[in-house]
């Protein structure tokens, strides 16, 4: 299987891009845009001047429990710029959605939870949910990793989607908001520990 393979085949069709895209991408913005592949991992990851976006990241079955991920993030982490990702909300019925969350907060990653996220998907035409982690060596304000989040959609996201799909993503400000009001509980919350 090809990286793009990979991928597919693990995340959910409404969170995929399409192999056109991410390689235009790494194409046309290869100053921004990167892959880190090895056997049992693929990481596809934007790196801006201010911060770094997890686009996607797949560690094989077989490597699960041998510290590839751990790896992975902490090389992202020596960057010393915040680091943002999308995940879907939790569902207590796919354990591996609970078993991210708990990667992801034994690395010390926080739930924006004044941040809005959905947007609706080019494949499914669904609206697709999603919850903001982010870790911050200075911990930053919500806030900023919000425009940080905002400048990510419009660079990557958005990049050429009339061109790739024959229909533009919604704006911006359509998919993301920002409300210190939000009713959301911490993600990490409710996990339970055997997970």
């Amino acid at each position: 299987m090809n990286w793009y393979e990979k991928l597919n085949k693990y995340f959910p069709i409404e969170e995929m891009k399409s192999k056109k895209h991410m390689e235009m991408l790494m194409k046309e913005k290869g100053d921004v845009y990167h892959k880190d592949e090895g056997q049992y991992h693929v990481l596809m990851y934007a790196e801006f001047d201010s911060f770094l976006f997890i686009d996607y990241v797949w560690v094989s079955s077989q490597a699960r429990g041998k510290g590839i991920g751990h790896k992975l993030i902490e090389k992202l982490k020596r960057r010393n710029k915040p680091i943002i990702l999308e995940v879907e909300p939790v569902d207590y019925d796919d354990t591996d959605s609970a078993k991210r969350l708990h990667f992801y907060k034994r690395e010390g990653f926080s739930h924006a939870q004044y941040i809005d996220y959905n947007r609706r998907s080019l494949a499914t035409n669904e609206e697709t949910p999603m919850e903001i982690l982010y870790w911050s060596p200075n911990d930053e304000p919500e806030e900023e990793i919000y425009q940080k989040m905002k400048q990510m959609y419009e660079v990557i996201h958005t990049y050429k989607d009339e061109e790739i799909y024959g229909k533009p993503y919604q704006p911006v400000d359509e998919v993301l908001s920002y409300d210190e009001e939000r009713n959301s509980n911490d993600i990490f919350e409710n996990l339970t520990e055997k997970a």
